[in-house]
């Protein structure tokens, strides 16, 4: 009998029937230094489990060192900053954000100096220092004002700077605030501190666990963030926003959330060419980790699965919640 002109010549099933046949074809891997590991800072201790995202906690500055270490230990290169800020600093001009002696630039001095070589990013945003958990200075109407928040956004991006953090990342979403972060850097004498900007990021439902962690959610209330962030129905748009962020300067662009927009990863990754990342976040983990505490699947292929689905998409670093347990599962 034959199957498609070739068959039996040709069997897929060959290099499939040994584990290192399928070791040698294998497309693409996953590894501890593919992953950055997102972290929820607290200004004021002790730390704190955050019981919608099982396994993470809001740590102060002892616990965040010993987190460090791991991840020095484990083979993840970098951290991702999100400071937990308290009530009485949170203001409509979020001017808390650029405090130089703020949790933010305390967290990367500390790191910095105990961890040299462990990448630091912080995000640049204002929703963890507004009294309504926006990511921007809002008008009468509530609408997010654009030029004045970007203001603020390059004191945030120069304050974290000079405390030494070696990425900036801003999440904001507001138009042409790369180049004006970018061009304030260079003229305050920190050209080698490079811009990771968040350039594809959804209006999504995915996003819950995390404004619960830092608190911004229910300063947030019944608003949301349309006006600014992107309509998860869009794709082509999210080739004109990395464009432009690109254009401004960026060193790296980010689509966020991770598994619902591959599509946008792969799209971004083969229109440009650059360093592409993504962030599997706090919704998709916290489903995982539901799912498998409940044993309704097994976490470990499950998890390395979905981030493998990240690499395979085209990401060149995928931001997530796991980093800590995948790198060790990729150990063993």
């Amino acid at each position: 009998m034959t199957v498609y002109g070739r068959f039996p010549a040709f069997r897929a099933r060959r290099l499939r029937r040994e584990a290192f046949s399928r070791a040698l074809v294998q497309e693409n891997r996953l590894h501890p230094s593919d992953l950055i590991y997102p972290v929820f800072v607290l200004e004021e201790g002790p730390s704190v489990d955050i019981p919608s995202m099982p396994g993470q906690r809001r740590l102060d500055l002892e616990d965040l060192c010993r987190v460090g270490e791991r991840c020095m230990v484990l083979g993840v290169p970098a951290l991702a900053l999100f400071p937990v800020v308290p009530d009485r600093k949170r203001s409509e001009d979020a001017s808390e954000a650029f405090n130089p002696d703020g949790i933010a630039p305390k967290a990367v001095a500390r790191l910095k100096a105990e961890f040299p070589r462990l990448g630091v990013i912080t995000d640049v945003a204002l929703d963890p220092y507004t009294s309504h958990g926006q990511d921007g200075l809002i008008d009468e109407n509530g609408y997010v004002l654009n030029e004045e928040t970007i203001a603020v956004l390059k004191q945030q991006a120069l304050t974290h700077a000079q405390a030494g953090a070696d990425i900036v990342a801003p999440s904001d979403m507001m138009d042409g605030r790369v180049g004006c972060i970018r061009s304030y850097l260079d003229e305050k004498g920190h050209k080698l501190t490079s811009i990771l900007a968040y350039s594809a990021k959804y209006a999504s439902a995915f996003y819950g666990p995390f404004r619960d962690a830092v608190g911004s959610g229910a300063k947030l209330g019944k608003s949301d963030k349309s006006t600014y962030q992107m309509d998860p129905a869009n794709a082509d748009e999210a080739l004109t926003e990395v464009a432009l962020d690109l254009d401004e300067g960026a060193d790296m662009v980010m689509v966020k959330p991770g598994l619902p927009y591959l599509d946008i990863v792969r799209a971004v990754k083969r229109r440009f060419g650059r360093p592409t990342l993504v962030y599997h976040v706090s919704g998709e983990y916290a489903m995982l980790k539901a799912a498998a505490q409940n044993g309704w699947i097994e976490e470990k292929p499950c998890v390395l699965e979905a981030l493998l689905s990240c690499k395979r998409a085209g990401a060149d670093a995928i931001l997530t919640y796991y980093a800590l347990e995948a790198a060790e599962w990729l150990q063993s």
